[in-house]
């Protein structure tokens, strides 16, 4: 074909699909607004999301399954769950197309491979909405909300209704919550709309108030008054940390159920795919979500452990600085914290390792574990450095993780990366709480050594692991097809 031939088709094509991607996005739109049903490629969020970034997913999806993976694809499938009667569910579309190439000889049709493979849909429960409060207004507090609030949809599952603060609430203290929910120096702007709202004392979050409610401790609280009954209560102030603290919490009138966004003592502290289903929230009332580190590096230990068996190991976080940390040179309570955060790499402790035997238990005493906080504001990675009980090598390792990646329980937690370019601003904005750098992987020639690298968004990836364990916990899970 002549120069100008093709690239006059290549044109075309990519006209085609772009115009491809328009139209699924739209159904993309349709699906999550009229039935709750929200559709994601490889655990990628499809919702807000633009052409170009749709595309680049659809990328990321076929070098993942090493199969092409098109737009043209996407949109038959998303067309023929939207055409059937399918109730609130979240689906992995990248997954429904990769499996339809496999087994297309199977079926006559796009609507006769959807209708089979969602057959059991309509078998789940019923959801009850969960009404949540969010006790604190910090940096995981906020990117709770962002999230709850742009995946509100039709209300069927978590409703933020209240968020509790200290001080006084006038218009200043209002405006300044806005702004800070409303635009944000790692994260960047809300993909929605907040405006304040003073005679309620609230804030108007995508068309829908959230009331600011000023307490300096939670028994002064009753939520009954605003109309929210039975509310799970999410704290993220890091200031109540044991089940006696926490009791205070649910104490308040029209509470229900309370997850504690950090590490807890005395009550159960949960990695949201690895030990959830060990914790009834029929039977429970107050859980810790763990620490972001500890979320990261617990479902790749438990791959390799289920794997290869792990004898012992050490954990090495290199993490963003954190607000516990000084920003300039000032009296800290810590060794080495008190030094400025963005000037320096600080070598300080960390409690994920020996907090990962709460989540598993094989691993009481096998871990050992340091942090260095680094000048970065957001973005971090775990080095796992592994004695293995049976051997491995570096493909027979990463082919496990990408398994684990593709299919099983820990589909939602780990992302099986690829690229050789991949650093920690990359991974911002992941709501994978595991990245696991398959490039990075080294094993030692023996194989009964493995030293594996952990990307993490100690902020978004985290946030998402508390939604998903608070969903569990309110039971307001829908069908999912991963």
């Amino acid at each position: 074909m002549p120069v100008k031939e093709s690239y006059e088709s290549e044109l075309a094509f990519q006209a085609d699909r772009r115009r491809a991607t328009v139209e699924f996005i739209k159904i993309v739109s349709d699906l999550w607004y009229d039935k709750s049903i929200e559709l994601v490629i490889f655990r990628n969020q499809l919702i807000d999301r633009n052409v170009s970034q749709i595309l680049n997913l659809h990328e990321y999806a076929g070098e993942f399954v090493q199969k092409p993976i098109s737009v043209f694809d996407s949109v038959e499938i998303a067309q023929a769950i939207k055409t059937l009667d399918v109730p609130p569910a979240k689906l992995d579309i990248g997954k429904l197309t990769y499996e339809y190439h496999l087994e297309e000889k199977k079926y006559s049709n796009a609507m006769a491979f959807v209708a089979n493979k969602l057959k059991d849909a309509n078998n789940n429960e019923a959801i009850t909405p969960k009404d949540v409060v969010l006790y604190g207004f910090g940096r995981i507090g906020r990117l709770v909300a962002r999230e709850l609030m742009t995946r509100t949809g039709k209300g069927s599952q978590l409703r933020l209704r209240a968020i509790v603060t200290r001080g006084k609430v006038d218009a200043v203290v209002l405006e300044k919550r806005a702004a800070l929910l409303r635009n944000d120096s790692v994260h960047g702007e809300f993909s929605g709309t907040v405006a304040i709202d003073l005679e309620k004392e609230a804030l108007i979050i995508n068309g829908t108030t959230v009331k600011i409610i000023s307490a300096n401790q939670p028994e002064d609280i009753d939520y009954t008054k605003y109309g929210i009954d039975n509310a799970l209560i999410i704290d993220n102030t890091g200031v109540f940390r044991d089940k006696e603290a926490l009791t205070r919490l649910q104490s308040s009138k029209g509470a229900d159920k309370v997850l504690l966004t950090a590490p807890g003592k005395g009550i159960p502290n949960i990695v949201y795919g690895v030990n959830h289903l060990e914790n009834n929230p029929d039977e429970l009332d107050i859980f810790s979500a763990a620490s972001c580190t500890t979320n990261a590096i617990t479902p790749i230990l438990k791959a390799v452990e289920d794997t290869y068996g792990v004898k012992s190991g050490h954990l090495e976080t290199i993490h963003a600085y954190t607000n516990d940390q000084n920003l300039v040179d000032n009296f800290h309570k810590k060794y080495r914290r008190g030094r400025a955060a963005a000037l320096n790499m600080v070598i300080t402790e960390t409690g994920a390792g020996a907090a990962v035997s709460k989540a598993l238990p094989s691993f009481e005493g096998k871990l050992t574990s340091n942090a260095i906080r680094v000048p970065v504001p957001n973005g971090s990675l775990a080095i796992l450095n592994l004695e293995l009980e049976s051997k491995a090598s570096v493909d027979s390792m990463n082919a496990t993780l990408k398994k684990y990646a593709l299919e099983g329980d820990l589909v939602e937690q780990i992302k099986y990366e690829m690229s050789d370019e991949l650093v920690s601003s990359d991974i911002v904005g992941s709501s994978a709480p595991s990245i696991y750098d398959s490039k990075a992987t080294i094993v030692r020639k023996d194989g009964k050594n493995a030293v594996l690298y952990i990307w993490y968004d100690n902020e978004y990836g985290y946030s998402h692991q508390v939604i998903r364990l608070a969903k569990h916990i309110a039971k307001v899970r829908r069908f999912t097809y991963y």
